[in-house]
């Protein structure tokens, strides 16, 4: 009625929209603060009797009605809860436990909302878009600590199978279930840096002293390993079309690609690359447990992983498909025709492109060979023709995953957008803030909420989340749970 009748006077008839506009948001928050504040009234303090048993045997027969202050987010609203207490032990109070209140001020709904601005951006940015959206200002060391603590269920979510069953069913009829990892550095903290980098930082001295100068970074980073796991269906091509989809001088028509399906990424800083890959052949056997599919790893050459790759597939007696990544092979080729060409020169373009063509039918021992003796032919110096040499190294070390030929007979994925894409979402776009230097903690928070929002489970997440909070703050501090239904079905009508 007071805003009503406010909207009605002088004053505010002569406001333009925009002042309206605030007033209603402004005002209209204070309502709803006290529409929950009168609500939490009328369900009473939580009187459940004359004596609570805790989970401790001990029973509670001191009675008293005691006040808390919840943030809301409408804003600060004060709560009575009756409160059981014997002498020397904790007290319990039925009404937060019905209420799922958690152990600090912040309700979940705030929580959540500064979980999910602080995945977006930096905490300075998510403080003001939660002050804005709600009036509530959350100081930032309490909103880098509420971050922390709001992605502290993620295993446990994934773990226990919590996503959405129903998507997952129908992705799971596509024919290929693909497995792709990556590595990115983050800037750390000193004292969060792993020991040996930590001790070569600790032997340079910064040029400047707000930023990281030109490869001071090296020493400054800890790598975050970002895995995939998605299914897509096949998509049979010809060497022919993949490589007119790179050469510009050969246009090809438009085709319409599979979209991967019931896509899963997730980034780990705090965890060892091998735990990763654990994970990932975890999620993959849930989707296919019965290895009815066709499982196809999409790799960039890194020895050690897949050194690792093979171990679990072996561990796991899983038939795994190991594809060399087209975008890598052709990253090498530009770099090798440097050697022969100019950077930007149509000639360059046309030594790529033919030696793809080559490597995409199958024949990438040859023109490792091939580029090697058109260099020695040449005279290249030694230390010019390195690039030359390295690219033949790399075709050569990975000629195993290099059937390209075989692969798209198939119908499978050869190119990691999937997992670049990934790269660049949950690290570069948020962790890579010029000026930011992150903890381990905090980074691996953000990776998490992150992660969930790429694979569209955060919702999802929140709920196992809240029910979690539940059960560590509530449910297990009473030796009869079922008290609290007392509350749950006796409210007021």
């Amino acid at each position: 009625m007071e805003l009503t009748g406010r909207l009605q006077s002088h004053q505010v008839q002569c406001m333009k929209l925009s002042e309206l506009e605030e007033l209603i948001a402004t005002e209209g928050r204070e309502l709803l603060r006290r529409l929950l504040e009168d609500h939490l009234k009328v369900r009473g303090p939580g009187d459940v009797g004359e004596s609570v048993l805790g989970r401790d045997d001990i029973e509670r027969t001191y009675k008293k009605l005691r006040e808390k202050s919840i943030t809301s987010i409408f804003g600060k609203v004060e709560m009575e809860r009756m409160g059981y207490g014997s002498p020397g032990e904790e007290s319990l109070f039925p009404k937060d436990a019905v209420l799922n209140l958690s152990e600090d001020s912040y309700s979940h709904g705030v929580r959540k909302l500064v979980a999910l601005e602080a995945s977006r951006g930096s905490f300075e940015d998510a403080i003001e878009s939660v002050e804005r959206a709600t009036g509530v200002k959350v100081p930032k060391r309490q909103a880098q600590q509420l971050t922390e603590k709001a992605a502290m269920d993620f295993d446990g979510f994934y773990n226990d199978g919590s996503t959405s069953e129903q998507a997952k069913a129908a992705a799971n009829a596509l024919p290929i279930l693909a497995l792709s990892m990556d590595g990115k550095g983050i800037v750390m903290r000193r004292e969060d840096l792993k020991e040996a980098t930590r001790e070569k930082a600790e032997q340079t001295s910064p040029k400047l002293k707000k930023r990281l100068s030109k490869g001071e970074k090296r020493n400054a980073k800890r790598m975050a390993t970002v895995a995939s796991v998605y299914s897509i269906d096949t998509f049979v091509r010809t060497p022919e079309q993949i490589a007119g989809e790179f050469s510009p001088a050969k246009p090809v028509e438009p085709v319409r690609r599979p979209k991967p399906a019931a896509k899963r990424v997730w980034a780990s800083i705090e965890k060892e690359p091998e735990d990763v890959i654990k994970e990932i052949f975890k999620e993959a056997l849930r989707r296919d447990p019965q290895l009815k599919r066709k499982w196809v790893c999409l790799v960039d050459g890194n020895r050690k992983q897949l050194i690792k790759l093979k171990s679990a597939a072996k561990r796991h007696k899983v038939a795994v498909t190991l594809v060399l990544d087209i975008i890598h092979v052709i990253e090498y080729l530009w770099k090798a025709s440097r050697v022969f060409h100019e950077e930007t020169s149509t000639e360059a373009e046309k030594w790529v492109s033919h030696r793809l063509l080559e490597i995409l039918r199958g024949r990438a021992s040859h023109i490792a060979a091939g580029m090697r003796r058109s260099a020695t032919l040449q005279g290249v110096k030694k230390t010019d023709r390195k690039p030359v040499d390295i690219c033949a190294g790399y075709l050569l070390r990975n000629k195993a995953y290099l059937h390209y030929d075989r692969y798209l007979k198939q119908g499978f994925p050869i190119a990691t957008g999937v997992i670049e894409g990934a790269c660049r979402h949950l690290i570069k776009d948020r962790m890579d803030v010029t000026g930011a230097r992150w903890t381990l903690q905090g980074a691996e928070a953000v990776l998490k909420l992150r992660s969930l929002k790429s694979s569209g489970d955060f919702n999802a997440y929140w709920e196992y989340h809240e029910a979690q909070e539940f059960a560590r703050n509530h449910g297990p501090r009473y030796a009869k749970p079922s008290i609290l239904n007392k509350l749950r079905l006796n409210l007021p009508q």
